[in-house]
């Protein structure tokens, strides 16, 4: 059967449709009839085909913008926002308090009560007890823990992992150190801390490896991720007893010769523990974990450089000379502020930080993607969270509440952080009031910091060994570095600000408060809180209390 090439009408975007030569004619009648109804909806998909292909065009051209114009796209620069940035530059949020504490005079009197060491409380480390048992003769298997989290969570999972493996009179390898989704960093133990001295002070208490003998070197991280493993326990309770684990760990340390603990983040209880565990616990955190010494000697350099001299920048070194023109108040001394203000926090809070609609949108859509917006604090309004204290305070509220407790702009302020939530813009308010704000890259050059850089728990392990070595620390909300600071500075009788943050929630909601009345009510409602012992109550962790378990009154 004969076929023919149908006429101009039915050739579409150059595609010839056939059809059938008998009948031919009556096809182009009803073709034509078609046409005629339907040239408008014709008409309209051929808009709508060019339509597409101009939003295609213009999709691509916005794809590739980053490419070519960079800027653009950036990260908040010194002053001002990028063009497509998803929030607005916050203007300050407590203009007039602002204005009054760049303009307040702060009494010689009240500068030398804010500066003078935490007076002796009569508390100290406890001597060891002479009832301590010692190493076990011998050893019941290895026992194996993988820590999540940051620096200090993992630093409190190593203390519970010694205790444990005293409690099940095991052998502990050296703990393995996640990589946090976070902070991206797979920084080993070997990698921060000093192995060795680990070891040795804690020789005569439990017995430590680095690595598993060869017929144990199967028991990996991999070997446990690809299937369910009978020397695996998973199942741990957050702040389990020292029974649970005699129950149901021990048992599978005798039958293999060796177990694997994960997940082990806070699965071993404060509560209802030997005198002798607690104050194993406290020996490794304020004793046997040391950094490895390249981190003391950069930390070292750090607080010489914050303690005495003024700093020259130039392109390859940092020169130290003697600044003649530093006032006598607070020389040689300074404070360190621990400002942890990333998008995951600020997201978490679920507070409101003045960057606009655009960043209320952002930090939900954070909030959906990482928490899948089971966030306790999304149920609740910015005031309402305000008012119970569950904000943290942004780098304008914090350099406000150092003003107001009476530290002026000759302060030296060591900012310890790793990432600021809106970059310069949002700290220029807290650098107007203290002009003398560093960080590790203000005061070291990019040679000195090459051996920490990139790397989120060597640089919080820097800041840790600066904070600890500072004559004030304050931090500008709770979490595991302001607790890691608040115990240890405690167990050394340090000075040590804990922000009443209730209080400077009210505080700041009151948009009517003068500055002097402002300052009135901060002073008054932080005595008491720059480092006085308070005795841990039941719950509390031993690493933020440390006190009545690891210190004693003599």
């Amino acid at each position: 059967m004969r076929y023919r090439t149908s006429p101009s009408p039915l050739t579409l975007s150059g595609t010839k449709v056939r059809v059938w030569s008998h009948g031919a004619s009556l096809l182009d009648r009803i073709w034509g009839r078609w046409r005629r109804r339907k040239g408008k909806m014709i008409n309209f998909f051929v808009y709508q085909y060019h339509s597409q292909r101009g939003a295609v065009y213009a999709a691509l051209l916005v794809m590739l913008l980053p490419v070519f114009w960079p800027a653009l796209f950036s990260p908040l620069g010194h002053a001002s926002p990028s063009m497509f940035s998803e929030w607005n530059a916050p203007k300050p949020r407590h203009a007039s308090l602002l204005k009054g504490a760049l303009n307040s005079e702060i009494p010689n009197e009240r500068k030398s009560e804010l500066w003078a060491p935490l007076a002796p409380q009569g508390w100290k480390p406890c001597i060891p007890s002479a009832s301590i048992t010692g190493r076990p003769v011998k050893s019941s298997g290895f026992i194996q823990v993988f820590l999540d989290g940051g620096l200090n969570q993992q630093r409190m999972g190593i203390c519970d992992a010694v205790a444990v493996a005293k409690i099940l009179n095991a052998t502990l390898v050296i703990p393995h150190l996640e990589v946090n989704s976070v902070w991206k960093d797979s920084s080993s133990f070997e990698e921060i801390y000093d192995v060795d001295h680990f070891i040795n002070v804690l020789k005569d208490e439990i017995s430590i490896v680095r690595e598993l003998p060869p017929e144990y070197a199967w028991s990996t991280r991999e070997y446990y991720a690809v299937a369910i493993r009978a020397t695996r326990i998973k199942t741990a309770p957050v702040h389990a007893s020292a029974n649970w684990y005699l129950d149901n760990v021990l048992p599978v340390l005798q039958s293999y010769g060796i177990v694997a603990v994960a997940p082990f983040s806070h699965r071993l209880a404060f509560d209802n523990m030997a005198g002798e565990l607690q104050r194993l616990r406290c020996k490794v955190n304020f004793q046997a974990l040391a950094f490895v010494p390249h981190i003391n000697t950069l930390g070292e350099m750090l607080v010489k450089r914050l303690r005495y001299p003024r700093h020259v920048h130039s392109d390859e070194y940092i020169q130290e000379v003697v600044d003649e023109n530093v006032s006598n108040e607070g020389n040689g001394k300074y404070v360190t502020l621990h400002l942890r203000f990333d998008k995951d926090m600020a997201a978490h809070s679920a507070c409101d930080f003045g960057g606009g609609k655009a960043e209320r949108l952002a930090l939900a859509k954070y909030r959906q993607v990482i928490w899948q917006g089971r966030v306790m604090n999304s149920q609740f309004t910015d005031e309402e969270l305000r008012n119970q204290g569950r904000c943290p305070m942004t780098p304008e509220e914090i350099g406000l509440l150092l003003a107001a407790l009476g530290f002026d702009n000759k302060t030296r302020l060591y900012l310890a952080s790793h990432k600021v939530y809106g970059g310069e813009a949002r700290i220029s308010s807290l650098r107007k009031l203290f002009p003398l704000m560093e960080d590790k890259k203000s005061i070291a050059s990019s040679e000195e910091l090459a051996r920490v850089e990139g790397k989120a728990s060597l640089l919080a392990a820097v800041d840790y060994y600066v904070s600890m070595h500072s004559d004030i620390f304050i931090s500008a909300s709770p979490g595991n570095m302001h607790n890691a600071m608040v115990g240890h500075r405690t167990y050394e009788n340090l000075k040590t600000i804990r922000p009443n943050m209730a209080l400077l929630g009210q505080l700041f909601l009151n948009k009517s408060l003068e500055w002097s009345e402002f300052q009135r009510e901060v002073q008054g409602g932080h005595k008491g809180r720059e480092g006085q012992i308070r005795l841990r109550k039941p719950k509390q962790s031993i690493y933020t209390y440390p006190a009545s378990d690891c210190m004693c009154l003599r």
